[in-house]
């Protein structure tokens, strides 16, 4: 069976490149990634179809073709979509349609028949229902995250929304995103809760109604994220663990116990909240110190502007937290640059008792704690969306859920992570193990395939819905609507 994964943009190469550094970049990259590469491994032929970028600033994105090593069965296919420079993805709506014609030229070039597609993100689920209208080839779709969730943080109003449209590209994404949802054949989530949050929000009600759904749970990549067994450790990533700690960390905390926070800068990601509960909590303070990952900045007590501007304003807090809370010598900041050197770090931080945490205001799942239990570290996470149903099930804790809102709750799970240590390290491995690996979801994502591929029936979708013409999308003006019904 061949199998597209379709995500138009454009960043999968052999190196994972800037999948830290971009904002297009990051979770559902990985998500693709490890699903097709599974799927591959089960003897299928899959193709990771992104953009083609031909840009000095992005070499990594030039040639039609690439490949991961050891995987014969998987490619990167990498085809022309609009102009040959980078594009943000607000910018690739309405390139899409060519993009899909080429795809198709490509592939009929190769006499290759496509036997099921997936469409990842509005932008990759708008291509497959394309796909789907004009060469009779089902598809799924997995929103990852949806636009409407976004218009809603955003504070979305009929005084606002112009503006917003004109950055974020609403009117675009929704119609994009219904139209994926709509003439889906199945769509695969998460959660559970992910199923009954975003998809019966009032802007897709109506395209969800009666649809298929599938929670598929992503997983961890076992063989990365692997145990530590006494010499799994790259030499490099303990001597930079082992730098910091003796450059940030005042030396009689140095054996104290670590909690570690690795998730981007960004303020969802409620970096402020973790300092801010550390600050106030001494006993917590008396028995552990605080690391905090950033990528590319070496030493953030010497230096951070070469930060984004919305990460340094992030930073300006946390670092008027430390001098107001006298926090120097108890925190640190480590550089991570890789998903290896990442694995290395959590396995290292377990010979120190090191505790993970994430303390997102909504974290839609949470594979970045899913990770850092496969290599045996306790978890402390957000109680607000995906990980209630990772970390509890059937009465059994897999790690400590926490109310974010709630600095004495941070805290309060923190220090149980530590105490109950032993505890909660054995719980993570288990609930791993037993479901969350990507071998599983690629399973799950078969499973369901092969039911559909002899049920999927020709449809035939209005123009509208995909040409993304500004005339057209006045005849489906979902975001207007939805604001004066709402407000």
């Amino acid at each position: 069976m061949r199998i597209l994964f379709l995500n138009p943009q454009g960043n999968f190469d052999q190196n994972d490149s800037y999948w830290t550094e971009h904002p297009d970049f990051g979770g559902q990259l990985v998500y693709v990634k490890e699903i097709a590469s599974e799927m591959s491994k089960l003897g299928h032929h899959v193709d990771i179809v992104t953009r083609q970028i031909i840009d000095s600033d992005w070499p990594e994105f030039n040639d039609t073709l690439d490949s991961y090593k050891e995987l014969d069965h998987l490619r990167i296919v990498r085809i022309p979509c609009g102009p040959k420079h980078f594009l943000r993805k607000e910018l690739l709506w309405e390139h899409i349609e060519e993009w899909v014609d080429n795809i198709i030229a490509f592939y009929q070039k190769e006499g290759q028949t496509i036997d099921f597609v997936t469409g990842h993100y509005g932008d990759g689920g708008l291509a497959a229902a394309m796909l789907k209208d004009k060469i009779d080839v089902p598809y799924s779709f997995t929103g990852h995250s949806l636009g409407a969730q976004k218009l809603d943080k955003l504070n979305g109003s009929l005084d606002n929304y112009k503006k917003l449209d004109e950055q974020y590209h609403f009117t675009k994404r929704l119609l994009a995103e219904n139209t994926a949802i709509k003439y889906s054949d199945i769509i695969f989530v998460s959660t559970e809760q992910e199923k009954l949050e975003q998809y019966t929000h009032p802007l897709y009600k109506e395209s969800s109604h009666n649809k298929q759904f599938e929670v598929a749970p992503p997983g961890a990549n076992t063989t990365v994220f692997a145990k530590y067994n006494g010499h799994n450790i790259d030499p490099s990533t303990k001597e930079k663990v082992d730098t910091v700690i003796k450059r940030d960390i005042d030396s009689d905390r140095q054996d104290l116990a670590m909690i570690i926070s690795a998730s981007r800068l960004d303020p969802k990601k409620n970096h402020v909240g973790l300092v801010r509960a550390f600050a106030k909590s001494d006993k917590l303070r008396s028995k552990m110190n605080l690391m905090i990952s950033l990528r590319g900045i070496d030493n953030a007590f010497q230096d951070y502007s070469m930060a984004k501007p919305k990460e340094q304003t992030i930073l300006d807090e946390i670092f008027e937290l430390i001098d107001t809370h006298d926090l120097k010598g108890e925190v640190s900041f480590v550089s991570i640059n890789s998903q290896d050197e990442l694995a290395d770090t959590y396995r290292y931080l377990t010979t120190k008792q090191g505790i993970f945490t994430l303390t997102a205001l909504y974290e839609p799942f949470g594979l970045a704690p899913i990770e850092a239990m496969s290599t045996g570290l306790p978890v402390v996470v957000t109680k607000y969306g995906g990980p209630q149903e990772v970390l509890y099930e059937n009465g059994e804790d897999y790690g400590v859920l926490v109310d974010v809102k709630d600095d004495a709750d941070i805290a309060k799970g923190l220090l149980e992570a530590l105490e109950k240590y032993a505890f909660y390290q054995k719980q993570g491995e288990i609930r791993v193990f037993s479901k969350y690996t990507w071998k599983q979801t690629a399973k799950h994502y078969l499973k369901a395939i092969d039911q559909l591929l002899n049920t999927s029936s020709k449809v035939d979708i209005p123009t509208y819905f995909y040409s993304l013409d500004e005339t057209d999308l006045k005849k489906y003006s979902l975001l207007e609507d939805y604001l004066k019904k709402t407000l």
